[in-house]
């Protein structure tokens, strides 16, 4: 049964990707990214009729609120919504990091997933569809001054908090914890890195699952010492 899906990070790596798959599925997609030039090539590439382009900043909430309001327009229902934008950090740990940075991480990482997963429940409630979370492994090891593994730390437990929460609503929910995966997140080509396809087959997995099942957590990691041919 095709599905309705709503992506933040839509543009690129993970978003994209999982996009890619869900659309070769027979699903819908609306894409939601900053880079509208980027969402239309998508857009053109996979057919209008299979996708559509949001011009969304995630920490907007009045532009969160349009994104919803196009989406449920354009489906008439929403049955799955991954909260997948993310940033980085611009340096290594609190010490030598930048405070502009800090503010813009926590912004996009954590407040502004909070306004996906605040404008999303009522839709699927709804529809009883699914809510993932882009995560990383960074929220699962205390890596030294991170605050960006302190953001990933957020999302992994506000995950379990929001699946406490909808459960009860038939609303099921589940965090995406990958290790490092290759894409524009990083500067330089990383061979031993995950794809975003890794990722994209375990969203599928999730989002495929029948309605008596769920998944609260994925960890996807790289094999030690092991590089793609």
């Amino acid at each position: 049964m095709s599905k309705h899906i709503l992506i933040t990070g839509g543009s690129s790596g993970i978003g994209e990707t999982c996009a890619r798959a869900a659309i070769a599925a027979g699903h819908k997609v609306a894409l939601a990214a900053r880079s509208v030039g980027k969402l239309n090539a998508l857009v053109d590439e996979f057919g209008k009729e299979n996708a559509f382009a949001i011009q969304c900043d995630v920490t907007d909430i009045e532009a969160q609120t349009a994104m919803f309001d196009a989406v449920a327009d354009r489906f008439g229902s929403i049955d799955v919504v991954l909260a997948n934008a993310g940033l980085g950090a611009s340096a290594k740990g609190t010490e030598h990091g930048d405070l502009e940075n800090f503010r813009e991480m926590i912004m996009v990482n954590n407040f502004a997933v909070t306004v996906t997963c605040k404008l999303g429940i009522p839709h699927l409630k709804k529809s009883k569809g699914q809510l993932l979370l882009t995560g990383s492994q960074a929220g699962h090891v205390a890596l030294s001054g991170s605050v960006y593994s302190a953001t990933k730390w957020f999302i992994r437990g506000y995950a379990k908090n929001l699946s406490n929460e909808l459960g009860e609503h038939g609303v099921r929910v589940t965090s995406i914890d990958p290790g490092m995966v290759e894409t524009p997140f990083f500067d330089s080509p990383q061979p031993q890195a995950l794809r975003p396809e890794d990722i994209a087959r375990a969203f599928m997995y999730v989002i495929e699952l029948p309605s008596h099942a769920r998944i609260s957590e994925i960890e996807i990691n790289p094999m030690v010492g092991a590089h793609r041919a």
